[in-house]
C-alpha cells in the first residue's frame, strides 16, 4: 500500500490522466458536433445519444463544479481557467483512485426512486469537492450523463466543458436577470420533455461558505428579519422559484441534500488528485413537488424554513458524527474505470511510442523540444490546481461595487 500511495502523489501519472481527458474529449465534442445533423429530424435520438458521449466525459471527469452556478450566482470561482482545471478532476479518481466512501443517509422509499425520475437537487456549498460527490451519487445512480445545471455563460467559450454542455442544451446565464429572463426560460422550458431521467442541480447560497461571505449573508438575514444559519449562506431564492416554476409537471421531487465529512476532514481537489482517502455522508430528503408552494413568495419562505432545517442537520452531525435517519452505501459501478481504462489504451499507447522514438532518436532538437512541452504542461497542470484552492479564490459576495459592475 506505501508504494500505492507514493505512485498516486507522481505528477507524471497525473499528468498522463489529464492528457487522456483532454484528447479523448476533444474527440467527443467533434463526434457531438456530427450528432447536431440529427436535431431537426429526431430530437430525441439525439438527446440519448449525446447523454451517452457525455457520460463517457464526465465518467472521468466531474465537470462539474464547472460553475454550477444559477441566476442568481455571485460569481465564486467562475474562472474559464478553473473551469477548465476543475474539467481534469475525475469521478473515476474519487471512486478508484482515492477510493472515497459516500454514504447515504435517507429512507427505503426515496432509495428506491433515485435515478428513476426528474428532480431538483438542493446541495450546501461548503466543501471544495461538494460538486464531486455529487456527481459521483449520479454515476451511481445511472443519471450522470444527463445531468442539468444552470451555467456562467463564459463558459460556452471552454472547450470541453462549455463545448459538451452546449450539446446537452445546459442553460447559460449572464447573472443579469433582466438579461437572462427570457434565456433562462426558454431553455428551462425547452428541457419539459427530456427523455433521460434528469438530475437538476442547484446551489441556492450561490456561492461557496466562507466566515467572512457567512458574516455578510447574516447581516442581510437580520435586515430583513430572517433567521440566522449558522452553517450555511441565506439561500437566493430566484433560480430555485423559477427552475421549479418552468420544470413543474417535469420534476416530480426536489431532493435536498447535505453534505459533510467524517473526522472533521475538510477534502480538497489536490488530496484527492493525490489519493487521499475521505469518508463522505450525505443527508438525503425527497418533497414531492405537490408539497411545494406555486406562489413565489411562498416559495422563497419554503426555501428559507429548508435552510433552517439543513442547519439543523448540520449542528447534529458535529454534534454526534452522524446524519438521522437509516444509511446505505451505493456500491461502486464499474463503468467508470473501464471507460477510462479504454481511452487510456486508446491514447496512450502512441504517446508512449511517440515519446520512446524521440529518446532513440538521437536528435537534440527533438528531445529538447519533447522536454520543453513537458515542462509547459506541467507548469499549466499546477497553476490551474492553484486557482482551485479555497484559499486563493475570489467572490464578489456583498460587494456591492463588484454587483453594480455585473
Amino acid at each position: 500500500m506505501g508504494l500505492i500511495s507514493y505512485l498516486k502523489t507522481q505528477f507524471i501519472l497525473q499528468l498522463l490522466i489529464s492528457f487522456v481527458f483532454v484528447v479523448s474529449g476533444l474527440i467527443i465534442n467533434f463526434i457531438q458536433l456530427c450528432t447536431c445533423v440529427l436535431w431537426p429530424f429526431n430530437r430525441q435520438l439525439y438527446r440519448r445519444i449525446n447523454c451517452r458521449l457525455a457520460y463517457s466525459l464526465w465518467s472521468r471527469e466531474s465537470a462539474l463544479k464547472p460553475c454550477v452556478c444559477h441566476v442568481t450566482c455571485d460569481g465564486d470561482l467562475c474562472s474559464p481557467a478553473l473551469h477548465l482545471r476543475r474539467a481534469l478532476e475525475l469521478v473515476m479518481l474519487l471512486e478508484w483512485w482515492s477510493c472515497t466512501d459516500c454514504t447515504l443517509y435517507t429512507d427505503k422509499a426515496t432509495l428506491d426512486k433515485l435515478g428513476k425520475e426528474h428532480v431538483i437537487i438542493i446541495l450546501n456549498h461548503n466543501f471544495e469537492i461538494d460538486f464531486l460527490c455529487g456527481w459521483t451519487m449520479c454515476e451511481r445512480f445511472g443519471v450522470l450523463g444527463s445531468s442539468k445545471v444552470l451555467a456562467k455563460h463564459e463558459l460556452l467559450k471552454v472547450p470541453l466543458i462549455g463545448w459538451t454542455w452546449y450539446f446537452l442544451e445546459i442553460v447559460f446565464c449572464k447573472r443579469k436577470w433582466e438579461e437572462d429572463r427570457n434565456t433562462v426560460f426558454s431553455g428551462l422550458e425547452r428541457l419539459r420533455d427530456y427523455p433521460e431521467f434528469m438530475w437538476f442541480l442547484l446551489y441556492c447560497e450561490g456561492t461557496r461558505f466562507t466566515e467572512k461571505k457567512h458574516q455578510i449573508s447574516m447581516q442581510v438575514a437580520e435586515s430583513k428579519g430572517l433567521p440566522k444559519l449558522k452553517y450555511h449562506l441565506l439561500p437566493r431564492t430566484k433560480g430555485f422559484t423559477t427552475t421549479l416554476q418552468c420544470l413543474k409537471g417535469t420534476v416530480s421531487a426536489v431532493y435536498d441534500v447535505t453534505l459533510n465529512f467524517k473526522d472533521k476532514k475538510n477534502p480538497t481537489l489536490l488530496g484527492i488528485i493525490n489519493g487521499e482517502q475521505y469518508k463522505a455522508d450525505m443527508s438525503l430528503r425527497r418533497f414531492p413537488v405537490e408539497e411545494i408552494p406555486e406562489d413565489e413568495q411562498e416559495c422563497s419562505t419554503w426555501l428559507h424554513t429548508l435552510y433552517q432545517e439543513k442547519d439543523a442537520l448540520q449542528e447534529q452531525y458535529i454534534k454526534e458524527g452522524i446524519f438521522p435517519g437509516s444509511s446505505f452505501k451505493p456500491s461502486r459501478r464499474p463503468w467508470t474505470l473501464l471507460n477510462f481504462l479504454f481511452w487510456a489504451t486508446l491514447l496512450l499507447s502512441p504517446l508512449i511510442n511517440f515519446a520512446y522514438g524521440v529518446a532513440v532518436s538521437g536528435s537534440p532538437l527533438l528531445i529538447i523540444g519533447f522536454v520543453l512541452f513537458i515542462i509547459i504542461a506541467s507548469i499549466a497542470v499546477r497553476r490551474l490546481i492553484g486557482v482551485t484552492e479555497v484559499k486563493k479564490t475570489g467572490s464578489s459576495y456583498g460587494n456591492q461595487e463588484a454587483k453594480k459592475e455585473n
